[in-house]
């Protein structure tokens, strides 16, 4: 009999979508995230519709990794102790709630755990860190938005450059200390949680990926977007490699203690 994939849960995002006047909620996991799971890191996509922050621990032993998506929502700022700067930006408490939880059990319990723009975000701030709401308006930093006006290969197409800590995991998926990446976030992080390491910088200091240290799996995030055709990119492979390596070693340790 063959191994049965390794399973990552990749929560969704709550939506109203529809014509005016006539919107339902809907949950949403965008394709990209999903095939780069199920392409980079060869595991099988699976959501928990409407799962609770307190069935966490049981839903957490049933896959072998969790990725978290980005997302046209922001994270509350009041998980960071701020009011909201713009209000005309979406947000997702839904999400939150799930989510903040999600990323301490992961930690907690050792279960491979990689986000991505708001994931990366998530992350941060579940751990105790804080976010800049407006990037652009800070002073000394750049504005990582994306251009709307331009096509979508054009917004997923590298626009700077990033500085990779020698030595890092990052370092070693890339086989180089610079790379070019994409930028489409307004958001970025602040103050890095206690117990996060900075793995990765942009030109204008902003901190853009991070690990967990002393975590026993892989625990790692990133503000770009790596699953963007990651099969066409060797960095972007080698990340979601990693991750679906750390999955399978889960999935092992998960079976054998069936």
């Amino acid at each position: 009999m063959s191994k049965p994939a390794c399973m990552v849960w990749l929560p969704a995002d709550h939506r109203q979508l529809g014509d005016p006047g006539h919107q339902m909620p809907t949950l949403v996991l965008g394709d990209k995230y999903a095939r780069a799971v199920k392409v980079g890191a060869k595991a099988q996509p699976v959501m928990f519709p409407l799962a609770s922050p307190e069935q966490v621990p049981e839903l957490l032993a049933m896959v072998d990794g969790v990725m978290l998506t980005g997302s046209p929502s922001n994270v509350h700022p009041s998980h960071f102790n701020e009011d909201v700067a713009d209000p005309s930006l979406p947000l997702d408490p839904e999400r939150d709630s799930l989510t903040l939880t999600l990323i301490r059990a992961c930690v907690s319990e050792g279960v491979p755990l990689l986000g991505i723009c708001r994931g990366y975000q998530e992350m941060n701030v579940a751990m105790g860190g804080s976010l800049h709401q407006r990037v652009h308006l800070v002073p000394g930093l750049n504005d990582h938005r994306e251009d709307k006006t331009a096509s979508t290969d054009e917004q997923y197409a590298p626009t700077h450059s990033l500085r990779l800590v020698e030595g890092s995991d990052l370092h070693q998926w890339a086989g180089s200390t610079e790379v070019m990446v994409n930028s489409l976030h307004g958001q970025g992080v602040n103050r890095l949680a206690p117990g996060l390491r900075a793995t990765a910088h942009a030109p204008d200091g902003l901190v853009e990926s991070f690990t967990v240290e002393g975590a026993r799996t892989f625990a790692h995030a990133m503000q770009w977007h790596p699953e963007w055709r990651c099969w066409e990119t060797p960095f972007y492979a080698n990340i979601f490699h990693a991750f679906g390596q750390a999955c399978e070693a889960r999935q092992r340790q998960r079976l054998a203690l069936v």
